[in-house]
């Protein structure tokens, strides 16, 4: 198993986000967290991503217990994160932004190449690469947020709610996008509020609600409890 969630417990002073959460992502596959608003969704990707520190549990990367890692040095074993929000270098221009996710061991080595796949998978990215990254639209700019993460060459890509203010339009390129990435064999944890999108992209995918994980296992499975059509599709 790629990454191995056990029993993480998350909190912000006294006040608990994530429970005793457990969940995996295997090599290559697309695992998606949903949930309501507030239920820990970014919080746990965050945690994964070195960003914030778990109270309790064990975060393991391919066997590697990450509270051994420096939350600098996760990305050099092969994670990188899609913010929310994309948190883009606004006053930088499209490439500078690009570059900063390939400035570690292999991913330096192979940043040319890397920035070609980039540029091949969003051809206006080429095109607008010397315009400051502030100037683009919301669509553009979730562009390079995952341009910057494919940068890094990771092995586990995390997407923290990547259709979030973007057009219906949009947000189909950025499924289709997400759908060739995993093609690669990338293996991808999603924190999606597009239940819908996201149940049709995953391999597995688990509910949280409350800071607990509550459900877990294939889409389809999953589908076929009343309880979660109704609650996240609006199906009774």
């Amino acid at each position: 198993m790629l990454l191995e969630v056990r029993h993480l417990a998350i909190a912000y002073g006294d006040a608990i986000a994530v429970w005793d959460a457990t969940l995996d992502v295997g090599d290559g596959e697309v695992v998606a967290v949903i949930g309501p608003n507030g239920a820990g969704k970014s919080t746990l990707i965050n945690a994964v991503a070195g960003l914030l520190r778990w109270r309790a549990g064990e975060l393991r990367l391919d066997g590697l217990d990450l509270a051994t890692v420096p939350p600098h040095l996760i990305c050099g074993h092969g994670i990188a994160l899609v913010p929310e929000g994309r948190r883009l270098f606004t006053h930088m221009s499209v490439e500078e932004n690009l570059e900063i996710g390939g400035y570690r061991g292999l991913a330096r080595r192979t940043r040319l190449q890397t920035l070609e796949r980039v540029y091949g998978m969003f051809p206006i990215l080429r095109e607008r690469r010397r315009q400051l990254a502030g100037a683009l639209s919301g669509g553009q700019q979730q562009m390079v947020a995952l341009g910057r993460a494919l940068m890094a060459t990771p092995r586990l890509l995390l997407l923290d709610e990547p259709s979030l203010g973007l057009a219906p339009a949009v947000v189909e390129q950025m499924f289709e996008t997400i759908r060739a990435i995993h093609d690669e064999g990338v293996a991808i944890l999603l924190v999606e509020q597009n239940v819908a999108r996201a149940l049709e992209i995953a391999d597995r995918a688990y509910v949280l609600e409350e800071g607990r994980v509550v459900a877990g296992g294939p889409p389809s499975a999953l589908l076929l409890e009343a309880r979660i059509r109704q609650a996240y599709l609006g199906i009774r």
